[in-house]
């Protein structure tokens, strides 16, 4: 999925409009954008949109200080997912497993310091996650940082790190590596560059919060016209010399990782392994 984008559990009001933005999955959320005192509101009000049929992937974001509350109310619906708020690696993962009743998990890896040393254990849990996405705004409350973000957007050093550590757990555990959150809803330039950079740096989609980002996201992870005409060519080329570990296209010496990317580029339009005629 390349959007994921959040909608506040205790605002039924705006769920179909999310569900019309064209993002290619919901995250309805019972934790950060609901008050404590509409947290029964908001489970109320998720489980009633969950009970109708959607082809749109649903996820529902719990709040740990009312988990086991929050999972009786959602499990039996059903959700795609549970986004899981403050997990700390497998060893916060595997007690909920039985409990979950097959539904996947989408662990949100680095809001507290503790999560950051645990990135490279979810290859542990990997057959029970749908992918591991990170964020920005918890973890530096939680050490008395003042910012994650300097004041053009871009991510400060320990931030960066973060956010590496996260997209080299999700590929260890061989699941979708999920990019944080642009917060400031009205710099459409700089979501398009932060966008942008999570899919060349190895992201396969992002988190948002607002219907707005939705098509600039879709866009920065959607492969172009020139990627997909370059990666059914490097697929061809080594399918007509079978067995050859380099080829030589355009004036460059391309080699196994080459089509390893080429394939992924076509697998993300869901033309994988394309057969040449």
């Amino acid at each position: 999925m390349r959007s994921l984008l959040f909608v506040p559990g205790d605002r039924p009001d705006r769920f179909a409009k999310a569900a019309a933005s064209g993002a290619d999955g919901l995250i309805l959320d019972l934790e950060d954008s609901v008050s404590a005192e509409r947290k029964a509101v908001a489970r109320e009000a998720v489980a009633a949109f969950l009970s109708h049929r959607h082809a749109l992937p649903l996820l529902v974001r719990v709040h740990l200080g009312s988990l086991d509350e929050d999972l009786k109310a959602m499990l039996p619906l059903r959700p795609d997912a549970i986004v899981l708020p403050k997990a700390e690696g497998a060893p916060s993962i595997a007690p909920l497993v039985p409990k979950l009743e097959g539904i996947k998990l989408l662990p949100i890896a680095t809001e507290t310091p503790r999560a950051v040393f645990a990135l490279g254990s979810y290859v542990d849990v990997a057959p029970h996650l749908i992918g591991l996405t990170w964020g920005a705004e918890d973890l530096p409350a939680a050490i008395g940082a003042t910012a994650s973000r300097d004041s053009d957007g871009r991510l400060t050093p320990p931030y960066e790190m973060v956010r590496a550590l996260t997209l080299f757990g999700a590929h260890a555990a061989r699941v979708d590596a999920i990019e944080t959150v642009y917060p400031d809803i009205n710099d459409t330039a700089g979501l398009k560059a932060y966008a942008q950079r999570g899919r060349r740096d190895g992201f396969s989609g992002m988190l948002a919060i607002h219907p707005a980002q939705v098509s600039i996201i879709n866009a920065a992870f959607s492969p172009s016209a020139t990627e997909l005409a370059w990666a059914r060519r490097v697929v061809a080329a080594f399918a007509a010399q079978p067995g050859t570990g380099a080829i030589q296209l355009d004036g460059k010496m391309l080699d196994r990782p080459h089509l390893s990317q080429a394939e992924t580029i076509l697998a993300r339009t869901g033309k994988t392994h394309e057969k040449q005629s």
